[in-house]
């Protein structure tokens, strides 16, 4: 008996099969079978199924006389299906490589429980991936396996059948089975997780879920929609025969209702002369299923009052005057925010008219993040090594705090900020100033830039579209071309800049400022910042900075710190570090994990640290200076 059933429904997806298929047995864990069914397709995919069947026996093809919709042809798929557990994948979507063995340690670790809930990611046709917003609700929290009861947050994840693995067992024991309609996942996702009687998570992105440009099917113009009162017919029934289970008829309702108005909200779902209607249909679901105790968010409570009332016209004048009143005050902030640029720019004029200022230096670093990096040190330096030249310091106000003593804070955007641009002779950053950027004869552009190129940078992004995420390598040239000076740490950095940063400035290897702090530092500074850090005495910290991923908006920690100190014992601390582009700590609070993210310094930390743990973050170079362990 393999240990993964893996059913995938077909129809109409012929472009997009081959890839879906390929993805379930290339996987490294080969303990499965794999359950194509043929929903009666029009196109080629019954011959594409036949063919991975000839080829692999662990595939099994099923071919229904007619079409029957995506819930009963997973219906027939659970049929044939002889795994310990369920795991259903749409036919357009894929699996990330080493999915099913991260499930099934998972599902080892945690007992097999009746119900796995794994992570995914959007993709996109132009190669881009967004991970699930709320994969934080998949973290661990607390003990494993649990109860619904236990994280009824994890309904906010997507209530769909395929980020879930269902043991088959349970589900038979269940009764659990897929209506025939539009929106199946809702009479299977709810009462799979209110009646499981264990669950385990996994934070892991499982699967690639395809954003196709035309849409899914349930954003078609279609009377169809109207099914979606069936379905939650049919989990208000599930409860109802399992007084168990009464807890969540608030829950249900709530969401219902919240469901009802995001398919009114879409002007594409229903026909014109359908809407009306489908408010009266939604006002008597209302009514029938409603739910004491039921806890209604603000923002939402006047679509549910709406919704009680059935006052279809109130609605789409609701609705439509939201709509322009948003569109009022965009224009209208808009239109301000034309005439400031006006303003400004016009004075930058002016001021590129006037004389350059030799004993003036304009410093900036991470657009506007704050003081430090190269540009900080090298701040530092001028005003000990050149204390005639004022030196100024770019940040965003929120950022004004970390600007020592002594420099000038400057703000983006505003007229002393386009006045110190225009006068002062130096200009120093370790990424690009504002395009708008009118390069003086008798300017200094200092480009000190920020790491060791481990990853992809430059014009090396043209082969790799989805990392370059639309950038504009004429403009980005075009700012090379008004640097004079690059600092490069190392032999590999200056061949690597000098190719994917072509350009006529001078390459200073000298190695990075930043790092001077390295040798400088004494065994009291180094406690000092320990102490200020909160480390304990006689412990090992570890600094745990990973570097981002150009496919996720967010950032997750990969490593589980929790458990890693369970296993290191109470003489280790972590330091945790998000990458500056997050804007978030990296992790939840846990006893022993100390989120750093905040602090304006990454060279202080790699000096209070004992060991490194790293990515491919650049963050290793400069910590290799220190001779401590890193992995």
């Amino acid at each position: 008996m393999p240990r993964f059933s893996v059913i995938v429904p077909v129809y109409k997806v012929q472009a997009y099969l081959h890839e879906c298929l390929a993805s379930v047995l290339a996987q490294s864990f080969d303990d499965l079978e794999l359950i194509a069914v043929d929903d009666c397709s029009p196109d080629g995919c019954g011959e594409i199924i036949d063919e991975f069947a000839a080829l692999d026996p662990r595939v099994t093809a099923v071919r229904l006389p007619e079409n029957v919709g995506l819930g009963r042809a997973r219906n027939a798929g659970i049929d044939q299906a002889s795994g310990d557990y369920l795991v259903f994948l749409d036919s357009d979507d894929t699996l990330t490589p080493g999915a099913l063995r991260a499930m099934a340690d998972r599902l080892k670790e945690s007992g097999d429980p009746d119900v796995l809930v794994y992570d995914y990611a959007r993709t996109y046709w132009d190669g881009r991936a967004e991970r699930n917003k709320v994969a934080a609700l998949l973290t661990e929290q607390g003990p494993v396996p649990f109860r619904l009861e236990d994280r009824p947050g994890l309904l906010g994840v997507l209530m769909v059948a395929w980020n879930k693995a269902v043991r088959r067992q349970f589900a038979e024991r269940a009764g659990l089975r897929f209506p025939p309609g539009y929106y199946e996942d809702t009479p299977w996702t709810y009462p799979v997780l209110m009646a499981a009687g264990s669950i385990a998570t996994l934070d892991r992105v499982c699967v690639h879920y395809r954003q196709r440009r035309r849409g899914s099917i349930l954003s078609t113009t279609s009377r169809r929609h109207f099914d979606v009162f069936d379905q939650y017919d049919r989990v208000f029934a599930f409860v109802g025969e399992r007084p168990a289970l009464a807890r969540w008829r608030p829950v249900l309702f709530q969401r219902m209702v919240d469901h009802f108005t995001t398919i009114l909200a879409k002007r594409d779902r229903l026909p014109r002369a359908a809407r009306a209607e489908f408010l009266r249909r939604a006002r008597a679901h209302y009514r029938r299923h409603r739910a004491p105790g039921a806890h209604i968010p603000r923002r939402a409570r006047l679509r549910h009052a709406l919704v009680r009332l059935g006052l279809h016209r109130t609605y789409r004048a609701l609705q439509t005057g939201m709509t322009l009143r948003r569109r009022a005050l965009k224009l209208g902030a808009k239109l301000r925010r034309a005439l400031r640029a006006a303003l400004l720019q016009a004075h930058y004029r002016v001021q590129l008219r006037l004389p350059l200022r030799a004993d003036r230096a304009v410093f900036s670093a991470y657009w506007g993040r704050g003081h430090g990096c190269n540009p900080g040190a090298l701040e530092a330096a001028f005003r000990v090594f050149a204390p005639q030249v004022r030196t100024a310091w770019v940040a965003d106000p929120e950022h004004h705090d970390s600007v020592p003593p002594g420099p000038r804070r400057l703000a983006p955007g505003t007229a002393a900020y386009w006045t110190a641009l225009a006068r002062s002779k130096y200009l120093v950053n370790n990424v690009n100033f504002d395009r708008r950027l009118v390069k003086r004869r008798g300017q200094i552009l200092v480009q000190t830039q920020h790491g060791t190129p481990l990853k992809r940078m430059g014009l090396d992004l043209q082969e790799y579209p989805a990392a370059a995420r639309g950038t504009d390598f004429a403009e980005l040239l075009r700012g090379v071309d008004q640097w004079d000076y690059v600092l490069s740490a190392n032999r590999h950095t200056t061949l690597t800049w000098e190719r994917v940063y072509p350009g006529a400035y001078r390459t200073l290897e000298y190695g990075y400022p930043r790092n001077d702090v390295f040798q400088r530092a004494t065994a009291a500074d180094v406690a000092r910042l320990r102490e200020s850090l909160g480390i304990p005495r006689d412990t090992v910290a570890i600094l745990y900075a990973p570097t981002h991923r150009d496919y996720r908006r967010t950032q997750r920690a990969a490593l589980d710190l929790e458990r890693v100190l369970r296993k290191l014992g109470p003489r280790f601390v972590v330091l945790a570090r998000a990458h500056y582009w997050q804007g978030a700590p990296l992790v939840r609070p846990v006893p022993g994990v100390i989120d750093v993210s905040g602090h304006p310094s990454v060279e202080s930390l790699a000096l209070a640290s004992d060991a490194l743990v790293t990515d491919y973050s650049s963050i290793m170079f400069d910590y290799a200076n220190l001779d401590r362990p890193i992995v």
